[in-house]
């Protein structure tokens, strides 16, 4: 019986403090204090973009454009946006892939071989290509020619140029000659 004597105010006393307990967790109070979260924002962040980044991008894509023959691209997007961004880096690299490999670059090559170097200014022919003033004013990209004549222009743009007149359906035949040393006609 003694043992019930003691057990008895030891069980009520547990009892109490685990409602007392549960009671306090219910009313929220045992809740540990936590900083509210910070508010999310309404606006997705946005990364500022040079718009002279995109501009040259752009001026490049629309020059190798123009020396291949092929139309300019267009967008929509403000310069100083991340997708104009993409578009024109996008464009230029497709359209600098494309400029750097010439359709018949070797056929180019064996003609620049036996003509002059690609910055012989020697009048009336200029150039590696040897292009005479009628021959650029006729193939050459305006922008071409606003800065000068053929040998002021890269070897790339030299090409490009003389692509232009084969696919115009003088073929070769411009350079008589050495198209004849080279095997193309």
């Amino acid at each position: 019986m003694d043992e019930k004597r003691v057990l008895l105010p030891i069980a009520v006393t547990v009892l109490v403090l685990l409602g007392a307990a549960a009671s306090s967790l219910a009313a929220g109070a045992g809740t540990p204090k936590v900083s509210p979260l910070p508010q999310k924002r309404l606006t997705p962040h946005v990364r500022h973009v040079n718009p002279l980044v995109t501009r040259r991008l752009r001026t490049t894509t629309w020059h190798w454009q123009a020396v291949m023959g092929l139309r300019h691209s267009h967008s929509m997007a403000p310069l100083h946006s991340m997708r104009a961004l993409r578009f024109w880096r996008g464009h230029a690299r497709a359209v600098l892939r494309l400029a750097a490999r010439p359709p018949h670059r070797s056929a180019w090559l064996c003609i620049h071989r036996y003509e002059g170097s690609w910055r012989d200014g020697g009048d009336p022919y200029w150039g590696g290509l040897q292009m005479d003033r009628g021959f650029m004013h006729s193939y050459a990209a305006r922008d071409l020619l606003r800065r000068g004549l053929a040998n002021n222009w890269s070897p790339l743009e030299q090409m490009w140029v003389a692509e232009r007149a084969y696919r115009s359906g003088r073929g070769f035949y411009p350079w008589p000659n050495t198209a004849r040393y080279c095997g193309l006609i």
